[in-house]
């Protein structure tokens, strides 16, 4: 019996390595079949697994962190299945039953959260959550990144916003924040300013496009607000994008808008408690605001992979995101440092199978 490696989260908090047999798309462990996931309340009735992957590369989300670290929005009880919540992946197919996909083609990968098993060795994926990768002279862990620019892209497809002209406001420079900035610059916002924790993250937002950027380890929430305010006259920003998810920065972007503007909350919450909001001060702006789940489900894959030609291309430049990669046998390293990356300068951490 051939086995792998495979990622578990076994408590809050902890994320360890174990080894388990090679799973075939011909039959699942008990712990990981179909009816044991809570596909119903994601409006999922069934898994389709349509090839088996080894995995080249898998990335931690922000969402990934949410859940791991903090129980937010968990899926299943404790210990979880293994690959959980992996929802950011490369690998090739070796085990296919759709033509569309055959054995030996590199892919990236993008399962939902609550079915995904990117920090396996081998993940099983259905063929509408993965797609192939275009040529490019690019290593392919360039590639790894297309997944989180494809979220940014289907959140602006679903909430489209001429900025031409405008000043935009991102909170957060993850990758998330950073792709924002990026394709919000590019889209002809003549201000763009960002706030993060991290000196690292805003030096790589000045080279993605970013005109100011506020620090806000340094500021704290009252002194991004503040500089804001003053760098637009009192007025405020006309769209804003929160791309962390924290409780503090959601109720801080209504403060950071301007009468009549628009807000895109694309954070996943980092807890279950309900959120306050200044509704009094949202109402009195008459602002509108929109938020954004789901780009694994869009038909044919489109952001996924507009998000994948824009980095073949060299339209973009990842390489700065690849800053820590660890052996899937130490990921519970890994998502420590992703959840507090600022000292160590991480941007995006990815675990590798070798």
């Amino acid at each position: 019996m051939e086995m792998m490696k495979a990622g578990r989260m076994v408590d809050i908090g902890r994320m360890e390595c174990e080894e388990i047999a090679v799973p075939s798309l011909g039959g699942m462990s008990s712990d990981d079949a179909p009816s044991s996931r809570p596909d119903a309340a994601l409006g999922m009735t069934s898994v389709q697994h349509d090839v088996l992957v080894r995995s080249e590369m898998a990335s931690i989300c922000g969402s990934d962190l949410h859940m791991v670290m903090m129980g937010a929005g968990l899926a299943h009880r404790t210990p979880c299945p293994h690959g959980f919540p992996g929802h950011e992946g490369i690998g090739m197919v070796v085990e296919s039953r759709t033509p569309s996909l055959p054995e030996g083609t590199h892919v990236l990968t993008f399962p939902n959260p609550p079915v995904g098993e990117c920090f396996n060795a081998y993940q099983r994926v259905g063929a509408g959550y993965c797609v192939p990768l275009p040529e490019s002279s690019l290593p392919r862990s360039h590639m790894l990144m297309a997944q989180q620019l494809g979220t940014v892209i289907y959140a602006i497809r679903q909430h489209p916003r001429d900025v031409a002209g405008e000043t935009v406001v991102v909170m957060g420079q993850g990758s998330a924040g950073l792709f924002f900035t990026y394709l919000l610059k590019r889209a002809g916002a003549e201000r763009v300013i960002v706030s993060d924790l991290s000196k690292t993250r805003l030096a790589v937002a000045e080279a993605y496009g970013a005109d100011e950027c506020l620090n806000a380890a340094e500021l704290g929430n009252a002194g991004v607000i503040d500089a804001i305010r003053e760098m637009t006259g009192g007025r405020g920003a006309d769209y804003v994008v929160e791309a962390v998810g924290r409780p503090d920065t959601f109720l801080d972007s209504v403060e950071l808008a301007r009468m009549d503007g628009q807000l895109l909350w694309f954070g996943l919450p980092s807890t279950d408690d309900n959120i306050h909001v200044r509704f009094q001060k949202f109402f009195r702006k008459r602002l509108s605001a929109a938020s954004t789940y789901g780009a694994q489900d869009e038909p044919g894959a489109m952001s996924f992979r507009q998000a994948l030609r824009l980095i073949a291309s060299g339209d973009i430049d990842v390489s700065p995101l690849l800053s820590h990669v660890f052996d899937v046998g130490n990921i519970g390293d890994a998502f420590r440092l992703a959840h507090e990356p600022h000292d160590a300068g991480a941007l995006k951490v990815s675990v590798s199978f070798s």
